[in-house]
């Protein structure tokens, strides 16, 4: 009966007639079934598509689901690094903390079936096919509708949101369609032992289009540089094409060598004294991971914290986009899991940066102050420093930081995970009796009294996103107010849009 079970094709019962009546027999629909979630109907009837809750009715007819044996269905692809690496494990850790075990089979070389079973009495609660493939065939078969869930190392491009309106997929530019499960950071790699303590972005750009080709132009031995790269076509090769090349008009070199994996290219560098990759900070590996250094003298290492926080520039998530619809209960509960302590243990375990929420003291801040005092401009004097360092004095920054477009209060997809876990930590009670100060920041960009104005507006928008999202708990208990101070304090050097795109943020600071 088991093997049965696996085996099964997902989505068999859909598409076929049913009839629904209210309990009282007052009120009859019928039509199509075009979906079940365990909670709710979707139907399509002569008055369009309609959701009923199975609760309030009885259904009649072949397309009718078993509602006390349901099985939450639904088809995950794309990255391997996620379906691979990061989703085996998180499924299994999901199950055991529900009472289910997992039992796996491998349908294709590829592509697997994890289906989960009730220890209790050996009954089946869900089936999740996984198919490791790229980033762009995760999209591409979220928009053909040949998956549920697209598994991706970058956000949707151009050409497949304009894809997924014309077929009737909704918008994937909308933050609510991607949900992030952990975050990575593009890094420069070198050997142990290469002299050269830094780069630019402007640097990374030059080396790996090839108009910079010997260490000693870099301060490093004379010796030629052997350059390497994820595949063109990989989530991580295209952020460095999108992230690193293209800011400067420039494009990579025929000499570079492709990797199909991040660890494999981390060992290339790592062995060759004179090489230079561009490899992720979660497989690092043997290789030295040099930090980021902008004209004006800013320098930003990846580390856990600071890839959190997105103060690192090239900061990775590992996303999941979804569908423009209702999924199962099961589902959503495992998508819920994402944000719980367990899953936090799972991603650090697996070498990856979890969302939890973590604290640094004002007074361990002393480089931050520094760098905002050295790039103080005419527009911001000794008293708007004074200001703020009195505004933050006794308090300690939360890692969780919300970065926005430029001009706009639009939050990004790690923003809007990031939102989600301060409200659960709120609603637990995490900061009963104590104060959050949500405190908005801006790029150099424009007036000084315009950056002013939006940061604060920022503060507030993000202020109110909380209060919404933490609608379960008792916000009488934690007071939240808002402060803004403009461009007063940079992260990052403002020459660069990677540079500006860290420094517009609101940051959060626990009184």
């Amino acid at each position: 009966m088991a093997a049965l079970l696996l085996l099964t094709s997902p989505f068999s019962a859909l598409a076929q007639d049913v009839e629904l009546r209210s309990l009282d027999g007052s009120i009859e629909l019928s039509g199509t079934l075009i979906g079940f979630d365990g909670e709710f109907y979707r139907v399509d009837t002569i008055f369009g598509p309609l959701t009923v809750s199975a609760q309030g009715v009885s259904c009649r007819g072949p397309g009718c689901p078993d509602l006390q044996n349901f099985v939450a269905e639904l088809r995950f692809a794309g990255a391997p690094l996620i379906a691979t690496q990061l989703f085996p494990a998180l499924i299994e850790r999901f199950a055991a903390d529900r009472g289910m075990i997992v039992r796996r089979q491998v349908l294709a070389e590829n592509r697997s079936l994890f289906a989960l079973v009730r220890e209790a009495d050996d009954t089946l609660a869900a089936r999740f096919y996984v198919t490791a493939s790229s980033s762009d065939a995760g999209l591409e078969a979220l928009i053909a509708r040949d998956t549920d869930v697209a598994l991706t190392l970058r956000q949707p491009g151009g050409e497949e949101r304009a894809a997924a309106e014309a077929a009737d997929q909704g918008d994937l530019s909308l933050v609510a369609r991607s949900r992030v499960l952990a975050l990575d950071a593009l890094v420069p790699l070198v050997a142990p032992g290469n002299p050269v303590d830094a780069l630019s972005l402007e640097d990374l750009a030059r080396i790996f289009a090839g108009e910079v080709t010997n260490w000693q132009d870099l301060g490093g031995p004379d010796a030629p540089m052997a350059l390497h790269l994820m595949t063109a076509a990989s989530g991580p090769g295209q952020d460095v094409a999108a992230r690193i090349l293209a800011p400067f008009d420039l494009t990579a070199s025929p000499a570079v060598i492709r990797h199909e994996n991040p660890a494999d290219l981390a060992d290339a560098v790592a062995q060759d004294p004179f090489a230079i990759g561009i490899g992720a900070f979660s497989q690092a590996g043997n290789a030295l991971t040099l930090p980021l250094r902008g004209v004006c003298g800013f320098s930003q290492a990846a580390t856990p914290d600071s890839i959190k926080s997105e103060d690192y520039p090239l900061t990775a998530p590992l996303l999941m986009v979804l569908p423009a619809r209702r999924m199962p209960l099961l589902v959503r509960d495992f998508m819920r899991f994402f944000e719980s302590a367990e899953a936090d243990r799972v991603i650090r375990r697996l070498g990856f940066v979890n969302h939890a929420i973590t604290s640094l003291p004002l007074s361990e801040q002393g480089t931050r102050l520094a760098n905002a005092v050295a790039a103080a401009g005419d527009e911001i004097g000794l008293e708007e420093l004074q200001g703020l360092v009195g505004a933050l004095s006794g308090t300690e920054r939360l890692s969780p930081t919300f970065r926005f477009e430029e001009g706009t209060t639009e939050l990004d997809a790690q923003s809007l995970a990031a939102v989600s876990r301060l409200a659960r930590a709120i609603e637990r009670g995490a900061f009963d009796g104590r104060e959050l100060i949500f405190v908005g920041f801006s790029d150099g960009q424009g007036r000084a009294s315009a950056n002013l104005s939006l940061s604060r507006g920022r503060a507030e928008a993000v202020r109110l996103a909380i209060m919404d999202a933490a609608s379960e708990g008792d916000l009488n208990r934690v007071r939240l107010r808002v402060a803004g101070f403009g461009e007063a304090m940079p992260m990052a050097c403002d020459d660069t849009a990677a540079g500006r795109a860290v420094n517009r943020r609101v940051e959060v600071w626990l009184r």
